[in-house]
């Protein structure tokens, strides 16, 4: 409705209310005066046909009544009862017509005596007046206590639309946007396509959007709604109370307000109230309770026995919307990025509410920082992707390069291979068609063996250092339950919140979950064996990196291997490398004294236990205010020996001092 047929319909609607309100005024000086005629002492107004003409919509009263399918009884009392908050003259007659000057307001023996049509049951909690919370009996008695007409209802009937009140705190006005992406707009479309063709009189399935983001979620909602002609307002379920009288008020409020308002609700279902099973409870009853427009919105399908639902998976913008939505957004700064847009669009699969808000953050950073645009870009996409993963695994800051990591190298070489499969992802798999013929194995994984110090992690850092990705450690046996169902939620939880940012995850101690997969005697075997597959197959779809660690490889089952893309086995350092280490354990600015590398390099421990040694070794010279000598070294040795429970040989420590 434009601005110009509001305002009509408003002056028009003011009309109707009047002249409605007007008969029943009459009605009430008849009863109280026992007299058929009217004219004695009601001003001339125009009567309801009269106020009818010319009315671009049909009044509120009208459509509330017809809302709630209420009878010409029940219109009346609702009108008698609005008659005293809007008419000076309503108190009065109220109370001449009961016969008790203190008697100012209406009540149900006062609506059964003087309104026409009257009947018991409209003043039943089942009927609409009470059972929409139309009207309110203020008091005891049934039939002589007040009786108040909801402000929702009275401002709804003088054409002021608002919220009610009651709701503010736990619904929120979602609204809609034209600039949806293409195929976040066909998704809104078949929704209220499915909505349209529902069947007449029967309440509307359930729509449930599951994945994506939350934004994209609310953006196709609203723009589905809109086409209904609906407003939509979003709830979550973590606001919704858990006594059942409190949950039935709100959702007989909500309902009310629903329609009222023609809207739609978006029950907001995320992780926390999925692990709180009262909250589940809750979450479930209402959406099978409520006969509104309902759309569901979470990670995943729930369940509705009771009433039908759809659902609608939301996907996340394809890499050629990526693309289109990093130019507009950018602008003619697009054009300078040097083919950064690529590069961003590769790495990074974010929403267009996160790329806008990247961009943004980008912008407002240009002018004080000396790093270039496109790397501002790249940084703030790496800190966007981050919160939802902090909260479940540690991000390591990586501080080692390529010229800290000592190994053979072959297996240097299967690093840096591995590394350029990251880079060249997307243009592999999109550009050049890869993904189109097949889309399994599309994730890229490593295994990384060895005994424990031997490199794992610092190459897994190395790797995060040269692309420029965030590092998070994941301890597989903190991630494993022994409640079915549970490791796969926590698989999940970590590869969901991941996605975005594309970090690469280092899985450490594989062995937790990957042993010699077992065969199946019992439902514990077979849950195992679905743990197992589950992390698989999200390592093959998980578009950044996924690394997997072991202290033995043998202890790994070969139906496993066969699905990791690379195998990196960490050799125990020899002397020669051991050496090397030692040359590089020591920062730039630590002093030092007499060290020999070659005698160092005869204790037999691998470069994790070397870096131990050297830093045991310089807090001990630190303490003496000298340099670290090799005597330091040697106590700083016996000290991980004896962690380790081996003995320190005449053979690597002889000649040292």
């Amino acid at each position: 409705m434009t601005h110009v047929l509001a305002d009509n319909w408003l002056e028009a609607n003011q009309r109707y209310l009047t002249a409605a309100l007007a008969e029943v005024r009459v009605t009430l000086e008849q009863h109280a005066r026992r007299s058929g005629d009217p004219s004695s002492t009601s001003p001339a107004r125009p009567t309801l046909e009269e106020a009818t003409t010319d009315m671009p919509a049909p009044a509120a009263l009208e459509t509330l009544c017809e809302l709630f399918s209420l009878s010409s009884f029940e219109r009346d009392m609702l009108l008698l009862c609005a008659g005293v908050e809007l008419d000076v003259a309503f108190p009065g007659l109220c109370a001449a017509a009961q016969g008790d000057s203190k008697l100012t307001y209406p009540t149900f023996s006062l609506a059964l005596a003087a309104l026409p049509a009257p009947h018991w049951d409209a003043i039943s909690p089942v009927r609409p007046l009470r059972g929409w919370r139309l009207i309110e009996v203020s008091g005891d008695s049934l039939t002589r206590s007040p009786l108040r007409i909801d402000e929702r209802v009275l401002h709804y009937l003088a054409g002021v639309q608002h919220l009610d009140e009651r709701l503010l705190g736990f619904v929120e006005l979602v609204p809609a946007t034209d600039d949806l992406l293409p195929s976040h707009r066909a998704l809104a479309e078949q929704l209220a396509t499915t909505w349209s063709q529902a069947a007449m009189g029967s309440p509307l399935p359930v729509a449930q959007l599951c994945g994506g983001d939350e934004e994209s979620r609310r953006d196709i909602a609203a723009a589905a709604c809109a086409a209904r002609g609906l407003n939509l307002y979003a709830i979550s379920a973590q606001a919704l109370p858990l006594g059942p009288r409190e949950l039935e008020a709100l959702l007989r409020l909500w309902e009310r307000e629903a329609a009222l308002s023609s809207s739609a609700l978006l029950l907001e279902w995320g992780e926390q109230a999925v692990n709180d099973a009262a909250r589940e409870r809750a979450t479930l009853w209402l959406v099978e309770s409520t006969s509104t427009a309902l759309i569901v919105a979470g990670r995943e399908r729930r369940s509705t026995p009771h009433r039908p639902s759809f659902a609608l998976e939301v996907p996340r913008p394809t890499t050629s919307e990526q693309h289109a939505l990093w130019r507009s957004v950018l602008g003619s700064a697009a054009a300078d990025m040097n083919g950064r847009v690529d590069a961003l669009v590769a790495q990074f699969n974010l929403s267009a509410g996160a790329i806008r808000s990247v961009c943004a953050e980008a912008s407002g950073r240009d002018g004080e920082a000396t790093d270039s645009f496109g790397n501002l870009l790249w940084e703030a996409c790496r800190v966007h992707a981050r919160p939802r993963l902090d909260d479940l695994a540690q991000r390591i800051e990586p501080a080692a390069d390529w010229e800290d990591l000592v190994l053979p190298e072959a297996q240097r070489q299967v690093l840096r291979e591995l590394a350029v499969h990251v880079r060249q992802r997307t243009r592999v798999y999109e550009t050049w068609g890869f993904a189109a013929k097949s889309a399994r194995g599309l994730g890229i994984n490593a295994l990384f063996a060895g005994p424990s110090g031997t490199g794992k992690t610092m190459a897994a850092e190395v790797l995060a250092g040269g692309l420029r990705l965030d590092l998070y450690h994941i301890d597989l046996s903190s991630a494993v339950s022994k409640y079915i169902g549970e490791t796969e939620k926590n698989l999940r939880r970590i590869f969901d919140a991941a996605e975005g940012g594309g970090a690469i995850l280092l899985f450490d101690e594989a062995d937790a979950l990957f042993g010699k997969r077992s065969e199946v005697k019992d439902s514990h075997d077979r849950y195992a064996n679905i743990e197992v597959s589950y992390l698989l197959q999200r390592m093959e779809a998980y578009r950044g990196l996924a690394i997997l660690t072991t202290n033995v490889k043998s202890a790994l089952d070969q139906a496993f291997l066969r699905r990791i893309r690379f195998v990196v086995q960490f050799p125990f350092p020899d002397a020669a490398q051991r050496a090397e280490i030692w040359r590089r354990a020591f920062p730039p600015g630590t002093p030092t004294e007499g060290l020999d590398a070659d005698k160092l390099a005869r204790l037999n421990v691998a470069g994790g236990t070397i870096r131990n040694i050297a830093l045991y070794g310089s807090f001990l010279a630190a303490e003496t205010r000298t340099p670290v000598r090799m005597h330091h070294l040697l106590r700083a040795a016996r000290v991980e020996y004896s962690k380790l429970e081996k003995p320190l040989t005449e053979a690597e420590i002889g000649g040292w001092e």
